[in-house]
């Protein structure tokens, strides 16, 4: 490590404040009846609820989502014995990682105590505080003696990483390493080096998973580990000792199918490799440097598939793949225990998702490196938004056929969706749009077909059943990019496909001065009735496409402007945001038109408008040109909407904080806090937007056109896969809504 890297590794634990996790409280105390409800007297009703029925503490406390990652620091990664205190900034990390990656609450315990029996009492002790036990870095033999009896003395999930977490990655890979060159579990020659905690528990699993023992050598600093030997011979050891004269890792090592090293540097020479077997599997997963280096095994074996334990090279073996997700999903059924079906379905899990499509922003995050299934990507990347969503199913789901899971899930496809939140914040927002969108799916065009982000918005699009999706594009453009992404997208089956420009010449459409020819192209088959809804936006200026949009389509004939709804979901809620794209100062009377747009779109999500008139008074400025505007803003609202609950002109800080509200507005409509902001003109819009959207973290939905006479949604370049699946949704209800308006029009006629 440069002198560089080693400030910037202590930097970022000692800024902005010292290590890498805190608590947060996850009630309110702001005042006397809060107090009284979390302390005395309060907290006596949940304790005497707990105390006639334990397992209240799932519902009353936070021990259900709460783990315990332990260590003495007697085998810190590969920094050895350095004890419980310098072990800790490695616990810290683990925190974070559970957290991020499934939402789980961790306390980190150091414990100072060497004497395996002493250290299982001190942890057996700390039961009733945690719901799950995760071990880590705890040295071998006396790892395998601890993570033992805890199974047998608790009754939560107790999980030795280094042990089961390595074996499970392991394991998904080289099955999938087997698949990809054609060879049977069953059948081949496997040599190891390391025989520790990790190395003896892949063995385990393997040979659960089809291997067979007899096609196992074990080797250790010693050497071969056979069954006559006298040195070192654990019982661990014992249990794959083989029956065998070679006694040297260079004379195993002939026609080896598979190298597993969990050893130490160099360990593994080119002359070995050469001598493998056609096709060989190399895993090389020592830390921090690997037994052999990647570039020197394909220096004598060009068919060998390598997998290494750092993130600079493919195929890297990182435990964060399994950890959170295994527990997330002992701990969603109350498990007792994880047991062998539940690693079992892990391998499975893991090893099949690999095998699909991956998500453009898991490209993105790793530089555009290409992730389609084969020799340099055999399992799943640890920023793969949908490993929880297929991972803790699978292990939910084990943990109930084998008889563990005290608390089952009655609904799997529901727990699929409340997963979805740890990764995506949009989806319980979304939700009812999702389920509006699939009841009846519309014909939906997208102008920028030939976009990567577009083909996987689409392909999830597809596969949430949202809508029936055309693309415009070259055909062979779009094809060859399916194919070369690995998408499961049919041209022609599950798309329609639209070459524009042999629909301009067909539809003898005049290009000259034309600069968004497939947003043309899409505006001109709404007006057709060949496509329901349309999203563009993704390429191109967002206005260049909205004046195109309104010029063809038009506004409704009862409004006096088009507005754009922008939502952004924060941990106090969704806000939605109007006008934040179109109109720079808009009239009282588009004001008013778009706060009523904006309130039915609030409505679509399933919630309840509130409505603040945002301005820098409450009211008592009417002088002002804001406070004209808003005040007569108001009126008109009133007069169509009497019910809608709105008030203005209203300061944003009464508008979204009751006691101030009810101070300076006693009277005012709004009996609740505001969810819909409507600005003043587009300054004030995009202002608090923005500034909204960077320092309270905020997912952002949209932007969400109102008032055309056609579903159209103008993204920008910016828009992720979600935020395109998501406008998608959007639109499609959009056009089941005008279906319905225009059913009716007929019946009235």
């Amino acid at each position: 490590m440069t002198d560089e890297t080693e400030k910037s590794a202590l930097d970022y634990h000692r800024f902005p404040k010292p290590g890498k996790i805190e608590i947060s409280a996850t009630k309110p105390l702001a005042n006397p009846r809060d107090l009284a409800l979390a302390y005395s007297p309060g907290v006596a009703e949940p304790c005497k609820a707990i105390a006639t029925e334990s397992r209240m503490a799932a519902e009353l406390t936070a021990r259900s989502n709460l783990v315990a990652v332990i260590t003495n620091g007697t085998a810190v990664l590969g920094l050895g014995n350095i004890g419980p205190l310098a072990a800790k900034p490695v616990m810290e990390g683990k925190a974070v990682l559970f957290k991020k990656f499934a939402g789980i609450d961790v306390f980190d315990l150091e414990i100072s105590e060497k004497d395996p029996d002493k250290l299982i009492d001190i942890i057996a002790s700390l039961e009733p505080t945690f719901g799950g036990i995760n071990l880590e870095d705890i040295k071998s033999p006396e790892c395998f003696l601890v993570e033992g009896k805890l199974r047998k003395r608790l009754k939560i999930p107790v999980f030795h990483d280094d042990q089961h977490g390595t074996a499970i990655i392991v394991a998904a890979g080289i099955i999938n390493a087997l698949k990809i060159v054609g060879k049977d579990i069953s059948q081949v020659k496997l040599v190891t080096t390391g025989a520790g905690a990790a190395g003896i528990a892949c063995l385990k699993l393997l040979v659960k998973l089809g291997m067979k023992k007899d096609n196992i050598i074990a080797v250790d600093h010693v050497g071969v580990i056979y069954k006559s030997r006298r040195v070192e011979q654990t019982p661990h050891k014992r249990m794959f000792a083989s029956n065998t004269k070679l006694r040297t890792l260079s004379d195993v090592m002939k026609g080896a199918d598979i190298f597993l090293g969990l050893s130490g540097p160099g360990v593994l020479k080119q002359e070995m490799v050469r001598s493998m077997a056609d096709n060989p599997i190399v895993f090389a997963l020592a830390n921090p440097i690997p037994e052999i280096l990647p570039e020197e095994i394909k220096a004598v074996r060009d068919d060998a598939i390598i997998a290494t334990g750092r993130s600079d090279y493919p195929n890297q073996v990182n435990n964060v793949l399994c950890f959170p997700f295994i527990f997330r999903g002992a701990l969603d059924v109350v498990a007792t225990t994880i047991n062998d079906q539940m690693k079992i379905a892990m391998v499975h899990a893991l090893a099949e998702m690999a095998t699909e499509e991956t998500p453009e922003a898991v490209a993105a995050v790793y530089g555009g490196e290409e992730l389609k299934f084969g020799r340099e990507y055999l399992i799943p990347k640890p920023f793969d938004p949908r490993l929880i969503v297929k991972l803790a199913p699978a292990i939910a789901q084990a943990a109930m056929d084998s008889g563990v899971a005290t608390r089952p899930i009655e609904d799997m496809e529901a727990y699929r969706q409340h997963l979805s939140q740890y990764v995506f914040e949009s989806v319980i927002l979304m939700k009812p749009l999702f389920e509006k969108a699939k009841s009846d799916p519309k014909r939906l065009v997208y102008a920028e077909g030939e976009k990567t982000k577009i083909l996987h918005s689409v392909q999830s699009v597809l596969d949430e059943r949202l809508a029936k999706p055309i693309l415009i594009g070259d055909p062979d453009t779009i094809e060859n990019r399916i194919k070369h992404m690995g998408l499961r997208l049919r041209p022609g089956i599950d798309v329609e496909i639209i070459n524009p420009k042999e629909y301009m010449e067909k539809m003898e459409i005049d290009q000259t001065g034309l600069t968004e020819t497939n947003t043309c192209v899409a505006t001109k088959m709404l007006q057709l009735g060949e496509a329901d809804a349309m999203i563009c936006g993704t390429d191109g200026h967002f206005h260049d496409h909205l004046d195109h949009v309104t010029r063809e389509l038009g506004i409704h004939e009862e409004l006096n402007q088009a507005a754009a709804v922008n939502v952004l979901l924060l941990k106090k809620g969704a806000f939605f945001i109007c006008d934040t794209a179109v109109t720079v100062d808009p009239t009282a009377e588009q004001i008013a038109d778009n706060t009523l747009l904006a309130a039915e779109t609030v409505k679509r999500f399933g919630l309840t408008p509130k409505v603040a008139l945002l301005s820098f008074s409450n009211g008592d400025d009417i002088d002002s040109e804001t406070g004209k505007k808003m005040t007569a803003a108001m009126e008109i609202i009133h007069k169509q909407d009497p019910d809608l609950a709105v008030q203005g002109p209203i300061r944003a800080d009464a508008a979204l904080l009751s006691d101030i509200r009810r101070r300076v507005l006693p009277y005012s409509k709004l009996v609740e806090n505001a969810n819909l902001l409507i600005m003043p003109n587009l300054d004030a819009a995009k202002i608090a937007y923005d500034m909204v959207k960077v320092l309270g973290e905020a997912v952002s939905i949209g932007p969400i056109l109102v008032g055309l006479n056609h579903p159209v949604h103008i993204l920008t370049p910016s828009s992720t896969v979600r935020r395109i699946v998501n406008a998608s949704a959007i639109a499609v209800v959009d056009s089941q809504i005008k279906a319905n308006e225009s059913r009716s029009l007929l019946e009235e006629v």
